[in-house]
């Protein structure tokens, strides 16, 4: 890869970490489900005004909005909202990558291979490392939600997948209009009509900037530049990228709000990052062994 496109890359990695941080600032004034909402509503408008629809059905559209805004982010704000540590949250919520893997092979086929079997038993066995120090209810709760929040990830990939080769900027613009009406209907129903006054009373700059940041810079810029990316270079140069995501997850926990892991996160989040390397990097070093 070119320098540039290196830096853009880690760029990009950045942004994503530190949007665990929006989150974590956004919940504070405004309650989860409708800080989704407002996520995807400026994410969407007024982008879809200047780029063109992509060339595939509104049920692709409609299956990737609801997994990734609804599904995805939507529970993964209300883990936040209940407790979940940002730096945990963003390193948990790549075991989409394995569930990514499963759902491949349900839905399409694709047999993993004996490293990402071995890399997902490795990631799985570091959360329930975690979770044996969260078996307290209240812990628990947004460790697992977290984890739901990473299978519905897997499920939008698959609608991403079926979508294939389209203007993936397009595509994350146009599916940004379908989360907005059923988180604002979820929010109304679950945090009450007075969420929307109550978030207006409460918002300050820092609300206003994280949805900003989470809006533009996560959604537009990340994922627009990541797709930018993949379409010019192969997916195995472009994606251990991702693994800077959890790293500048936790740096942000640690330095901006002072987050402490315990011995339990530590070990366990050890080995979730093991098998997120594995994953990326196992099959790669034993085609190079057979090559010598």
């Amino acid at each position: 890869m070119a320098p540039r496109d290196i830096l853009l890359a880690v760029a990009v990695a950045l942004v994503w970490g530190l949007s665990f941080l929006a989150i974590r600032w956004g919940v504070d004034e405004v309650s989860p489900l409708l800080l989704t909402a407002l996520r995807y509503l400026f994410a969407a408008l007024p982008a879809v005004f200047f780029i063109r629809r992509p060339k595939v059905g509104w049920p692709i559209l409609l299956g990737y909005g609801l997994a990734i805004g609804v599904g995805q982010f939507g529970i993964l704000f209300i883990a936040v909202k209940l407790g979940m540590p940002i730096g945990l949250a963003s390193l948990v919520i790549q075991l989409q990558v394995f569930f990514t893997i499963l759902l491949a092979f349900a839905m399409f086929g694709e047999h993993p291979n004996v490293w990402q079997i071995a890399a997902a038993a490795i990631a799985f066995a570091g959360i329930g490392v975690i979770a044996l120090e969260r078996l307290e209810g209240a812990a628990l709760l947004p460790l697992t939600l977290t984890i739901v929040a990473a299978v519905c990830w897997g499920l939008g990939n698959m609608a991403g997948k079926k979508a294939g080769r389209v203007d993936m900027l397009g595509f994350v613009v146009w599916s940004a209009l379908v989360p907005p009406l059923p988180l604002l209907a979820a929010s109304l129903i679950f945090e009450g009509p007075g969420a929307i006054p109550a978030a207006l009373e409460a918002i300050t700059w820092r609300g206003v900037a994280s949805i900003a940041f989470m809006s533009y810079a996560a959604t537009i810029f990340g994922f627009g530049a990541w797709a930018w990316l993949l379409s010019r270079y192969p997916a195995s140069q472009v994606s251990p990228f991702a693994l800077f995501v959890p790293v500048a997850g936790i740096a942000a926990g640690a330095i901006f709000l002072g987050e402490q892991v315990t011995g339990h996160e530590i070990a366990g989040g050890a080995l979730v990052f093991v098998g997120l390397l594995l994953n990326v990097f196992g099959p790669r070093l034993l085609a190079r062994r057979a090559g010598a």
